[in-house]
């Protein structure tokens, strides 16, 4: 290929130029600065969690370890479900046995017998990651391994994850675990391999009291987005600055 004086010239200028620039003018992309390109700017994925239809089934953990290959037995679990009992004298009694996992049959709490006249009020709270807008997990992590999709969604990439623990540490909810199988940091993903496709979250999809729902805030006609703009909804630990994106309705106080 020929190449004229005037190429030449222009070429080598460019590249001398290029040369003298100072590093700052370069700007390097980190893999989580890569990889947050991938979603849909125009959606925005929000999860909402009714604590007035909750019955404490456990269905949706069931169903979120055998879609998430999440080792069934070990107690860690992408998502939870807490029972909270308040006593008429103030006490409070809260557990989640392997997660809630089984459900709620038994009347005794941590092996004890609760008296029924003693209980003013009793219920239960599902937790999952909420996917805040300013994740403090992606913040500290020094390789990228965990990042922030354009629609809003936390992922972690396990093959860039060095089991360091800071996010797992930064997470103000305790959202995050490692995983016994794969060695690296895990947590919920609102099942991102299904939304994307249009599908429901699997325990969305196997709560039989609805009292799970996932949607697009950025869309007003989005029946989540209708109920988060239009009904009285809470958020867990909203002093921390990170604005989670779970909301509940009918979230108790004593509820932490």
């Amino acid at each position: 290929m020929s190449c004229s004086r005037r190429d030449l010239l222009k070429n080598t200028f460019k590249a001398t130029l290029a040369s003298t620039l100072p590093l700052s003018a370069f700007k390097m992309l980190s893999p989580a600065q890569v990889k947050a390109s991938v979603g849909d700017a125009n959606v925005r994925w929000v999860f909402l969690v009714d604590t007035q239809k909750c019955v404490g089934c456990g269905l949706c953990v069931k169903a979120c370890k055998n879609e998430n290959e999440v080792p069934y037995d070990p107690p860690i679990t992408r998502t939870w479900v807490e029972r909270y009992v308040l006593m008429k004298n103030g006490q409070s009694h809260i557990e989640s046995p392997f997660g809630g996992r089984d459900g709620y049959t038994d009347t005794s709490i941590h092996e004890n017998e609760i008296p029924a006249d003693q209980i003013a009020k009793g219920f239960f709270v599902s937790k999952l990651c909420n996917q805040c807008k300013k994740p403090a997990c992606v913040q500290v992590c020094p390789v990228g391994a965990t990042y922030q999709t354009l629609d809003g969604v936390v992922l972690v990439d396990r093959k860039w994850c060095i089991g360091c623990g800071y996010c797992i540490m930064a997470c103000p909810y305790g959202m995050r675990f490692f995983h016994p199988v794969h060695k690296v940091a895990e947590k919920c993903t609102f099942c991102y391999h299904r939304i994307i496709k249009g599908m429901k979250t699997a325990c969305v999809q196997n709560c039989p009291f609805e009292a799970r729902l996932i949607g697009n805030l950025k869309d007003p006609n989005d029946p989540v987005t209708k109920i988060i703009m239009n009904q009285r909804v809470s958020v867990l630990k909203d002093e921390y600055g990170t604005k989670p994106q779970v909301y509940y309705i009918g979230l108790d106080t004593n509820v932490r």
